[in-house]
């Protein structure tokens, strides 16, 4: 059987006609990938082979062993479920994620800790949804956190204003390289398009690794996926029922034109 070839995918600046198209970048409108792309889903496999892992169920298994169920947390030995009590950790507790430190510090003080996680079917990956701690030792770590809370508030409260002064610079940053490269582009319209794409945690191609380095291609996917949600009809034409590959090549002319607009300075495409 004839093999096909692999033919490389364009970035933006292929995709929309600007100068200096090369092969790779991001993905318009995506996280910074680069290199090669790894297959869409990830493999089933709970994370950090080795340790002790308990999984959160939501099928209503029975221990293989007592028969005890439907299980919400339970453990596989050789591909069978077991029961915490039959795979010999009924006495610890549950210690559900979001407190850091009192995660950190009761694994600190117990003997024996277990990672608890949870199937993501919408993302095809496991997630750690907290630990298995002795009481004893989740009572101590509480007496730590308690001790110190105030401190740690104050270093939180420092942190928190470190980050927002961080991201201020970034988005001001990843705004002068909008303009730098679409001068036309109304300064207040480049803030709020760079302010959009660069808000942490969001995954959106501002906080990509390109996206942090402000990298050409990554300022021209943001301004691209702008221009496409609020200046054509892609949204609605999405809303009905047109495929979005299908609704990406009927707007592709008009952002194509808004861009080659914003290029040349003084122009407005709104």
């Amino acid at each position: 059987m004839q093999r096909r070839a692999r033919v490389p995918c364009a970035g933006p600046r292929a995709a929309y006609g600007l100068r200096g198209a090369g092969v790779g970048g991001t993905g318009v409108g995506g996280r910074g990938v680069t290199g090669n792309v790894p297959p869409m889903a990830l493999p089933a496999t709970p994370p950090s082979p080795g340790r002790l892992v308990v999984f959160q169920s939501r099928k209503g298994k029975r221990c293989a062993a007592c028969r005890r169920g439907p299980l919400s947390l339970l453990v596989l030995e050789d591909g069978a479920p077991r029961c915490l009590a039959c795979a010999d950790l009924g006495h610890l507790v549950f210690l559900p994620r979001g407190d850091t430190a009192l995660t950190r510090r009761s694994r600190e003080e117990s003997t024996l800790s277990v990672v608890v996680v949870r199937f993501n079917r919408r993302k095809s990956r496991y997630e750690r949804q907290g630990v298995l701690v002795e009481e004893a030792a989740l009572a101590r770590a509480e007496e730590r956190c308690l001790a110190d809370a105030e401190a740690r508030r104050r270093r939180r409260a420092r942190d928190a204003r470190r980050r927002t002064a961080e991201d201020e610079r970034f988005t001001a940053a990843f705004a002068a390289g909008i303009l730098r490269l679409f001068p036309g582009c109304p300064a207040e319209r480049a803030a709020a398009i760079a302010a959009h794409a660069s808000v942490r945690g969001s995954g959106r191609v501002g906080r990509s690794a390109a996206g942090r380095a402000l990298s050409d291609d990554a300022v021209i996917s943001a301004v691209v996926a702008a221009v496409r949600h609020v200046d054509t009809p892609y949204d609605q034409l999405l809303m009905a029922g047109v495929p979005r590959h299908e609704a990406r090549r009927r707007i592709a002319p008009a952002v194509r034109g808004a861009l080659r607009a914003w290029r040349e300075p003084g122009e407005d495409v709104g």
